[in-house]
């Protein structure tokens, strides 16, 4: 298989892992990379070999798995530390890992540090019952900035990270370290006028919500397109989002967050953000850097 610098790039983070990807099972023609910002193992009790297929029919080049903490399992049945860790062992080069645990556990800094001295290359998902600007989110920042890796956060007034507003006193107090949202209460205030009891709004997007504010006045704001929340937030208005993607280019990273086995096809969720994606990007320029290059840069591959 031949691969062009380019696609040599965007694989070459799972180096981190230790070695090259295992030419036996990577013999794919690879039309173009795509990182995938957001995976779980054990998603609702998926095995990582399921997982492997859904990703290569996605067309999926590498793979960001995202563990859960101690308890609850991101209230998905995921994943934790050391689920991410051994399937990312089975594809090096392939497959990424983040740290996680929940924050108002006493050992959670021990946990996350030690983890990514592993080799995680970011903190999260972080989706837990905490408020956007609260001292448990500073404590996960401060370790993010020691490490320079990002964190990646379930925005949801409902139960996680709550009351979006208040995040641009964390994103002040830490300039330097790169946050991820994600989830329906970011994706949903899109729009100016959005509800917060209405977790998957539909209809024409009013101009200047809080989430594109963010993404445009702070630079270390990133936005995950991931699940029902992203995919909702590009399917709904298409003239609103050709200008947001254009918008937000440098901003935007391309993530699945699906628990299917398929990896095609309507039951995927993130084969259909991938075609929104490609459909509404106004050029191959913004799909390359939606789909890779974002993630490349902010993950530092």
């Amino acid at each position: 298989m031949q691969i062009r610098r380019r696609e040599f790039l965007c694989l070459a983070g799972g180096t981190l892992l230790g070695g090259c990807a295992n030419p036996d099972w990577a013999k794919v023609e690879i039309a173009e990379p795509v990182i995938d910002i957001h995976q779980h193992t054990n998603y609702h009790g998926r095995s990582d070999h399921n997982l492997f297929a859904h990703q290569k029919a996605m067309g999926v080049t590498t793979t960001v798995l995202l563990p859960a903490g101690r308890h609850y399992g991101l209230d998905a049945q995921c994943g934790g530390n050391e689920s991410v860790q051994n399937a990312a062992r089975q594809r090096p080069g392939s497959y990424l890992f983040f740290a996680n645990e929940m924050p108002y556990l006493k050992e959670a800094d021990a946990v996350i540090r030690g983890n990514l001295q592993k080799g995680a290359v970011g903190i999260g998902e972080q989706k837990f019952r905490v408020l956007a600007d609260s001292a448990y989110l500073e404590r996960i920042a401060g370790i993010a900035r020691d490490f320079n890796v990002p964190i990646l956060l379930h925005f949801w007034d409902g139960d996680y990270n709550m009351e979006l507003q208040r995040f641009p006193k964390i994103l002040a107090k830490f300039p330097t370290v790169n946050f991820i949202g994600h989830a329906q209460t970011w994706w949903g205030h899109i729009d100016r006028n959005h509800n917060p009891a209405v977790i998957y709004p539909t209809g024409k997007v009013t101009p200047g919500g809080l989430t594109d504010r963010l993404l445009a006045d702070y630079p270390n704001m990133f936005g995950d397109l991931s699940a029902g929340s992203g995919l909702n937030a590009l399917a709904r208005d298409p003239e609103y989002t050709v200008a947001f993607l254009e918008r937000h280019q440098d901003k935007l990273l391309f993530g699945s967050d699906c628990q299917d086995a398929e990896g095609r096809g309507a039951n995927c969720t993130g084969a259909q953000i991938l075609s929104k994606v490609r459909e509404y990007s106004g050029s191959k320029q913004v799909e390359r850097k939606i789909l890779c290059e974002n993630s490349r840069k902010l993950l530092n591959l």
